[in-house]
């Protein structure tokens, strides 16, 4: 990885690097996200909102696509889907992710998001490869 979004403890880039994610750790198919939510992260309802949950995972996963893949593969999310487990609130957030299966064109990743010890989302995606 030489990009800035792939060293570890960096920012993670674009959109979530915006929000404050770092990347700790991106290797061998694996990422490890921290994330420090805040008020703004909040939905009106005061729990985190779901879009910056699906954020998180998404950028876990494609970090954690990139580090199994060649320099010249670019993954793109084909499909996503987020389960809710329970709010969250303000406060550390880390993601972890893992590829579980890698194809010549897709790969299937999953994620886990927990707050306070516990599971608060857990992910499952699909990146096509885009070769350059």
């Amino acid at each position: 990885m030489t990009d800035e979004a792939g060293r570890n403890g960096a920012g993670a880039g674009g959109f979530a690097g915006r929000m404050g994610a770092e990347v700790m750790s991106a290797e061998e198919g694996s990422a490890r996200l921290r994330f420090e939510a805040r008020a703004d992260h909040l939905n009106p309802a005061g729990t985190l909102h779901g879009g910056v949950l699906a954020t998180l995972v998404d950028t876990a996963m494609g970090q954690a696509v990139r580090s199994a893949t060649g320099e010249d593969d670019v993954p793109a999310t084909s499909q996503l889907t987020v389960t809710y487990l329970r709010p969250g609130t303000t406060g550390p957030v880390e993601v972890r992710a893992e590829v579980r299966t890698r194809g010549e064109h897709l790969t299937v990743c999953e994620a886990e998001v927990e707050q306070d010890g516990r599971s608060i989302a857990h992910a499952l995606a699909t990146f096509a490869l885009l070769h350059t």
